[in-house]
C-alpha cells in the first residue's frame, strides 16, 4: 500500500509559521510548491469558528492564497479532541494527495501533532455513566478536587495536563474508573505511523527573539479588538466551562469571577496574557524536543530557511511526482 506522503511544521506560537508556509507554498510564493499544496490547521484555538482575534486564525486573503483546512469548523461550545483531530486531518490527507496536492499539517498545538505523527494508544471506550456522574462532581465540588484525586491515581498525567482542561482531567478519571489502570500506562508509540511518510520540520527562534515577537502580537491582538471579541462571546453567554474560553487571550479575562469577564483593568490582563503566552511557548519547545527525526529550521537564518524549503521541495518531487 502506497505512503501517504505530508509535511509536518511544528512551531511556538508567533514564531512565523503563517509566513513561512505562506511564503513557501501561497500562490505568489517564489518557490517551486507555490499553489502545490494546502494546509490542515493543527492549532487547537483556530477550530472554533468564533476566534478569529485571539487564536491569530488566517484571514480572507491568507485563505485565498492557500486553503486551509479545520479553520472554524467548530463552535466554542464544542469540544474537539485529539481523536477528532487525527480521525478528520486523516481523511483530509486523503482528499488532498487525491487532488494531486500536498497536505501540509501546520500548528503548534503538540499534542494534536504528536498523535497525529505516532498515532492514538488504545484507551478503554467512552463510558457514559461514569462520565456523566464525574462531570457532575466537577460541578458539585469544583476542579480542584477532581485534579488532586488524579494526582493520586496518576500523578504522571495529572504532570501533563492543565488543570483547567476539563475534558482531559474528566476523561483521565474515566479511564482508571473503567480500566483499573491509569490513563499514562496506555503508551504513545515511539515510531512515526506506517500509513505515512512525513517530512517533519519545527521552526524555532532564538528566546529572546521569540518573546519580543509574542509580546507584539499580544498588544496587536488588543489593537485589532480582542476585548471586543472576548464581551461578544460573554454575551453568548460563554463562561471559563465553556471549551473556547480556556484558551490564552479568553481566560485571562476572567480575573474573579469564572461566570463572566472582567474588563476593569485592561492592562494587567494584557501583562497576563503575554506572561501565559511565553510560558506556553516555553512548554511548546520542550515538547517538540520529544518528537523523533525533525529538521530544525531557525527562521532568523536565511540560509537554514532556504535549506528548508529545499528540502520540502525535493520531498514532493520524490513522493507526489509520477
Amino acid at each position: 500500500m502506497r505512503r501517504t506522503p505530508a509535511v509536518v511544521i511544528f512551531g511556538a506560537t508567533a514564531s512565523g509559521k503563517t509566513d513561512f508556509v505562506l511564503s513557501t507554498f501561497g500562490a505568489n510564493a517564489r518557490t517551486r510548491l507555490a499553489g502545490k499544496a494546502e494546509v490542515i490547521n493543527a492549532d487547537s484555538i483556530q477550530v472554533y469558528s468564533e476566534s478569529r482575534i485571539a487564536s491569530a486564525a488566517p484571514d480572507t486573503e491568507q485563505l485565498r492564497l492557500l486553503p486551509h483546512h479545520l479553520v472554524g469548523v467548530r463552535n466554542g461550545t464544542e469540544e474537539f479532541s485529539v481523536t477528532d483531530f487525527v480521525s478528520e486531518a486523516d481523511e483530509l490527507c486523503k482528499k488532498i494527495v487525491s487532488q494531486n496536492k500536498l497536505p501540509v499539517i501546520v500548528g503548534g498545538t503538540a499534542f494534536f501533532l504528536k498523535h497525529f505523527l505516532m498515532d492514538i494508544p488504545i484507551t478503554p471506550q467512552s463510558d457514559i455513566q461514569v462520565r456523566k456522574r464525574l462531570q457532575n462532581q466537577l460541578c458539585v465540588h469544583g476542579e480542584k478536587v477532581l485534579f488532586d484525586t488524579l494526582r493520586k491515581v496518576d500523578p504522571v498525567t495529572a504532570a501533563r495536563i492543565n488543570m483547567h482542561d476539563h475534558y482531559r482531567l474528566v476523561r483521565a478519571l474515566e479511564i482508571y474508573e473503567t480500566s483499573g489502570q491509569p490513563l499514562s500506562s496506555f503508551t504513545v508509540p515511539n515510531t512515526f505511523r506506517a500509513t505515512y511518510t512525513f517530512l517533519v520540520l519545527v521552526l524555532s527562534r532564538p528566546r529572546e527573539i521569540l518573546y519580543e515577537r509574542i509580546n507584539k502580537r499580544v498588544d496587536t491582538l488588543f489593537d485589532l479588538g480582542l476585548v471586543d471579541e472576548v464581551k461578544a462571546l460573554a454575551r453568548k453567554g460563554y463562561t471559563t466551562e465553556t471549551p473556547i474560553m480556556k484558551a490564552i487571550g479568553y481566560s485571562e479575562f476572567f480575573l474573579n469571577d469564572k461566570t463572566k469577564p472582567d474588563f476593569s483593568d485592561i492592562d494587567l490582563v494584557r501583562s497576563m496574557i503575554k506572561r501565559n503566552t511565553r510560558r506556553y511557548a516555553k512548554r511548546q519547545e520542550t515538547f517538540f524536543k520529544t518528537i523523533p527525526h525533525t529538521r530544525q529550521i531557525n527562521l532568523e537564518n536565511p540560509s537554514e530557511v532556504k535549506t528548508g524549503i529545499e528540502e520540502i521541495e525535493a520531498f514532493f518531487q520524490a513522493h507526489m511526482v509520477s
